[in-house]
Formats: structure tokens, sequence, C-alpha cells
């Protein structure tokens, strides 16, 4: 079910999810607050030290008998303030509390922090990382989301990893739609700093 991702060398007809993250206005919601967050995804201190291995899934019957499985872990990334920079440019979010450090050690983090959305952002290129989707699937695009919360905020100079737990498949003709728990981890921290329920559909 697991394989080494360094021993792939060729991912030909197998689907790398894209998460298209397109809002006009990046918040960095970091609430303090529980509501909304399972309580086994609190305390993330508890949970193993997996070693990162991509989970190979053989098609669409495959994804349909891990349905309430974790389904695989990314590695940690640095959150660089280069990555932050570009992405206050790309968005066009120039808030203080990403990009001016001096003024951010006096603010509610005391530090500078990723936008939210930027944390999301990484979706793609984690899920990849994650697991990979082949057997008889050719293709596969996002296609929204049902829930995201920015549960805690992401230090600038932090590590975060993302894992994947699948809640749904439902067939459609030429495909199937599966719904997904994405959660990104803050190295060090109990909390995580996004849980979201994302929705793709992958297509044969």
């Amino acid at each position: 079910d697991t394989v080494d991702r360094n021993s792939i060398s060729h991912r030909t007809s197998r689907v790398s999810p894209q998460i298209d993250v397109r809002h006009s206005s990046p918040s960095a919601a970091a609430s303090s607050s529980k509501q909304g967050v399972p309580k086994d995804l609190v305390h993330l201190k508890d949970r193993p030290k997996l070693l990162t291995m991509t989970t190979h899934i053989d098609g669409i019957d495959d994804l349909e008998s891990r349905v309430g499985q974790q389904i695989g872990y990314s590695e940690w990334h640095a959150i660089t303030p280069e990555q932050v920079q570009k992405f206050a440019e790309a968005t066009g979010d120039f808030q203080w509390i990403h990009l001016d450090e001096e003024r951010a050690k006096a603010g509610p983090f005391g530090t500078t922090i990723a936008h939210g959305y930027l944390t999301l952002s990484l979706a793609p290129m984690c899920m990849s990382e994650a697991f990979v989707i082949g057997g008889d699937v050719q293709m596969g695009v996002n296609y929204g989301a049902n829930k995201i919360r920015f549960t805690a905020p992401v230090p600038v100079g932090s590590n975060v990893r993302m894992g994947a737990t699948l809640n749904d498949v439902a067939r459609f003709d030429g495909g199937a739609q599966y719904t997904v728990e994405l959660m990104f981890e803050i190295e060090g921290s109990e909390r995580p700093a996004c849980v979201a329920e994302c929705i793709y559909r992958v297509y044969t």
C-alpha cells in the first residue's frame, strides 16, 4: 500500500490532486478557539512520528476500500519569509502581521505569521507526497471544499506537514468524487494550523 517516494521515477496516469485557491481576500484567521475542531485533532503531540511514505492507490475500487482511513502524510516544509512575501504580492494581502517583523513583535502573535490561505495552498504539493491515485484513473480536478478552518497561526520560519484522511467516495459515470480531510500540522505545536474538508473528482 505504501512505497518509498524516492523509488518512484514515473507517475504516468496518476493523479496529484490540485486545489485552486482563488479567493480575493485571503485571511489569516488564527482563532484560538477549539470550536469546529474535533478533539482528536487538537493534541498532535500524541500522534506517532511516522516515516513519510507515499500511499499508492490503485484506482477507484481501491480508493473506495479506504474510506475512513488515514491515507498519508507529506514531508515537513518550512514556511519562509520569501514565500510569505511572494504570496502577499500574488494576492494583494500585505497586512503587517505577515510582513512587518518589527511591528509583529508587539502584535497578537509575537512574530509574523503566514497567511491562512498560504498554508492551504500547499495542499497540491503535500497531497502528491502523501498519496497518488493510479490504476484506471487518468486525471483529477479540485471541486471545492465543505469546510475550512484556520485553527492556529503559523509563525514564519516554522515547519508544517499535511495528513490526509479519506471521508467519502461517490461514483459517477466516468469517474468518482471523493472527500478528504486535510490537516496541516505545525512542528512542535499541539494544535493544527488548518483543517479542511476538500472535494476532488477523478476521471477514468
